[in-house]
């Protein structure tokens, strides 16, 4: 397995790639850049500040809708580009750049599968806001960390913008309880397990690495310009476009088999422990 370990004591791994290269870094949110309690650390942002003074661009890549991920990095949402709702919009200084939404002629069919799986709570998800269907109060407000823009309804006809993701949360393993009712929906569609509790739902074409990809082209960067990180499986697509690719020590296995290094975990700041030393890098002549 071509796969390589950092931690604070072992940096003679990265002369193995030239680091000075990289003019783009991309992460995941959850599970990633923030730590267990949803938070991004003041260590991150004065990171970045190296990063900016050094020209390279910084993407934040979520399952997340986009003003989630603003919320959690308002001091620099005009010198970043977020790519949202795993891939289905991409926005710079509050540019859409690319916006995917589900065709509206299979979004009934869509609704009558996602509502008939047992215990598990559908949330539409549109560019400015989320419509949470039939959801008990004490789950409402857990979905609001993510979903802080919502509207709780009771019929499909009460949708009232265009879907990007169906996102299905499940109380205790989506893997389990959730993906084997929808995963005969592939490939027609994008279905992919992205948290514990999570299985999204999207058009075959809406994923992170393609999101990248565009980016890449848009800001004409290569993969071996590119350093991803990412925990879960909705992270895989652009993993694979990056010659940087990290998972999380936390991360799903699939994450592990396809990147090719792994950092430390999300709670010890794991994303900035690279960052360090790519900034460290990037200053060498």
């Amino acid at each position: 397995m071509n796969r390589f370990f950092i931690s604070l004591n072992l940096n003679s791994i990265f002369d193995i790639y030239n680091m000075k290269d990289v003019k783009m870094v991309v992460t995941d949110m959850d599970g990633t850049l923030l730590n267990s309690n949803h938070e991004v650390s003041s260590k991150f942002f004065t990171l970045f500040k190296n990063l900016k003074q050094k020209n390279i661009q910084f993407v934040a890549a979520s399952g997340r809708p986009y003003y989630s991920i603003v919320e959690k990095l308002q001091s620099i949402k005009e010198d970043i580009i977020i790519v949202a709702e795993n891939g289905g919009l991409v926005i710079k200084a509050e540019e859409v750049l690319l916006s995917n939404t589900l065709h509206t002629k299979r979004l009934k069919a869509l609704y009558n599968t996602v509502t008939s799986i047992a215990d598990t709570y559908p949330i539409f998800c549109t560019q400015n806001q989320a419509f949470i269907l039939r959801a008990p109060d004490e789950l409402v407000k857990t979905f609001s960390e993510y979903y802080s823009n919502y509207t709780i309804i009771n019929t499909f006809e009460e949708i009232t913008d265009d879907i990007i993701k169906i996102a299905l949360y499940h109380t205790s393993n989506s893997e389990a309880h959730i993906f084997p009712f929808v995963k005969h929906l592939k490939p027609e569609l994008n279905v992919v397990v992205s948290g514990n509790h999570w299985v999204d739902i999207s058009e075959a074409i809406t994923n992170k690495g393609n999101a990248l990809t565009f980016l890449q082209h848009q800001l004409n960067i290569t993969p071996a310009e590119t350093m991803v990180f990412g925990d879960y499986n909705n992270d895989l697509e652009m993993l694979k476009r990056a010659k940087y690719s990290y998972a999380m020590k936390n991360a799903h296995p699939d994450v592990k088999l396809v990147a090719k290094f792994e950092t430390s975990t999300n709670d010890n700041n794991g994303v900035e422990l690279v960052l360090e030393q790519l900034i460290a890098e990037s200053g060498k002549h």
